[in-house]
């Protein structure tokens, strides 16, 4: 493995992350805030780095073999949090080192823990800088799977491919070069950013405000600028908008892309689409008259309510419109699972997926089939793509690997002192990049008290569910490194 090569490219994403710390420490400035100039080190630090490493190993060759591959993806998300964390500990809102880097995966990952006990009175950049975060891991993850994921030829590609070949919107027929794809992509994902932002502020958002739930949205992240999130608001035109956009963050970018060129038509041909659709629709109903009988008196509240956490819960943004942990215990149970399924392959959102539940789902069908008729053939179809073996396969494999480590370190959180609610809900939430949970985590409470340790694992977890277990998991091997 060439390691000159990992630092050669880790050097030009240090350089342009600290570049993206610029705008941030220049809110700061304008308002002016003692931040500005932790920021603006901060990035000079970043960027700085980044070009002694980019100059002094600069004429490497960058075609990238399988090891090199993984090794960059996962020490670049890494890496990402080391800096990202400077801005915190220079301008003394998180002293502690552990606390600023849990901060900044968290952001990076678009996770939305949080360890601030309150977000009100941070200064501007900082908080600007918190939500940029965010928007550059969601659009970092998307490059990833367009551009990194291809090469390394891993289970999440392939299921992307084997959903998007049968349905006609696969990147090749998105563009026919990568780097148009990637421009297109980026281009979808800036268009939804701006939508937004122009429509929380026509809804009576401030400036400031849309910009930073309009990252968390398209980003799925979730990180607010209210203590309370969006129930800061009260309005339900507010609530609605976020609803929309953070479900439409949570769908295929491959579909966004491809409208443009087929039409609406494109998602419903999707079967993917239909599925996540389909589970949203269910949980919101269900949700809804189990709140009806429980806890609101109007049928309208607990629509509103339960699609709004509904949504945030499964598409991986986390946001809150209500403290659904004093929610009965049907809603609280079906707001877990649907952070363990999380939303479509191909978006910014987390979990394991609905791509790889519905192949789980047509594979348990299938053996259930064969206990009729042993002899038959019975192919795995996604429309009318027949899935190959090895996909189903995979999909097995990486759900099985997330559901053991998710019941493992859940064991180790209860063995720091947590709850069992706490635990589990701390750990599904960090994997699948929701944010908050339930217990002492829960949406208007933080991750402040969870143990140093606990901390670290909670870290893990969210590189964990960003990177898709296996790229993480794979630098753990000993034949990864040999030879």
């Amino acid at each position: 493995m060439r390691v000159k090569v990992i630092l050669y490219l880790l050097g030009a994403f240090g350089f342009f992350l600290g570049l993206f710390m610029l705008p941030s420490a220049a809110l700061s400035l304008i308002y002016h805030e003692k931040a500005a100039m932790a920021i603006f080190s901060s990035a000079i630090i970043t960027s700085g780095i980044g070009v002694i490493l980019f100059i002094a190993f600069s004429g490497q060759k960058t075609e990238i073999s399988h090891r090199e591959g993984f090794a960059i993806t996962a020490i670049t998300w890494i890496g990402a949090g080391f800096f990202g964390a400077l801005p915190y500990i220079f301008s003394g809102v998180l002293p502690g080192f552990v606390d600023a880097y849990f901060e900044s995966v968290s952001g990076f990952t678009t996770t939305g823990a949080s360890v601030f006990k309150s977000v009100e009175n941070l200064p501007h950049g900082i908080l600007f800088w918190r939500s940029l975060t965010h928007w550059i891991g969601g659009m970092g993850i998307i490059l990833l799977s367009m551009a990194i994921l291809p090469l390394l030829g891993i289970g999440g590609m392939q299921l992307y491919r084997a959903e998007s070949t049968g349905v006609g919107v696969s990147s090749d027929k998105i563009a026919p070069r990568l780097v148009e794809t990637i421009k297109l992509f980026g281009l979808v994902y800036l268009g939804i950013t701006i939508a937004e932002i122009v429509a929380l502020i026509w809804a009576g958002m401030g400036s400031f405000d849309a910009m930073i739930h309009a990252f968390g949205t398209v980003a799925t992240g979730g990180f607010s600028n209210k203590d309370i999130s969006v129930e800061y608001y009260h309005s339900p035109l507010i609530e609605s908008i976020i609803t929309i956009f953070m479900f439409l963050s949570a769908t295929n970018f491959a579909l966004h892309a491809n409208v443009l060129r087929q039409g609406p038509k494109v998602y419903w041909k999707n079967s993917e689409f239909r599925f996540y659709l389909g589970l949203q629709l269910t949980a919101i109903i269900l949700v809804a008259m189990n709140l009806r009988f429980s806890i609101y008196d109007s049928i309208v509240s607990s629509f509103r309510y339960a699609s709004f956490q509904v949504v945030s819960i499964n598409s991986c943004t986390g946001f809150s419109s209500a403290d659904f942990a004093k929610w009965p215990s049907f809603s609280q149970f079906a707001l877990v699972i649907l952070m363990l399924v999380g939303g479509s392959t191909g978006s910014t959102t987390g979990a394991i997926k609905c791509l790889r539940i519905m192949l789980l789902l047509k594979q348990g069908y299938k053996e259930l089939r064969h206990l009729i008729h042993p002899h038959a053939i019975i192919p795995i179809k996604l429309g009318d793509k027949v899935i190959p073996t090895e996909v189903v396969t995979g999909a097995i494999g990486f759900t099985f690997l997330y559901i053991a480590i998710f019941f493992t370190i859940s064991l180790a959180m209860t063995f720091l002192g947590l709850d069992i609610v706490s635990a589990i809900s701390s750990v599904a939430t960090t994997m699948g990049g929701v944010g908050p949970g339930l217990g002492i985590v829960g949406p208007l409470s933080n991750f402040s008290e969870i143990p140093y340790i606990g901390k670290w694992l909670l870290i893990f977890c969210m590189l964990l569910g960003r990177l898709e277990v296996y790229t993480l998991l794979i630098l753990f091997t000993p034949i990864f490194w040999k030879g």
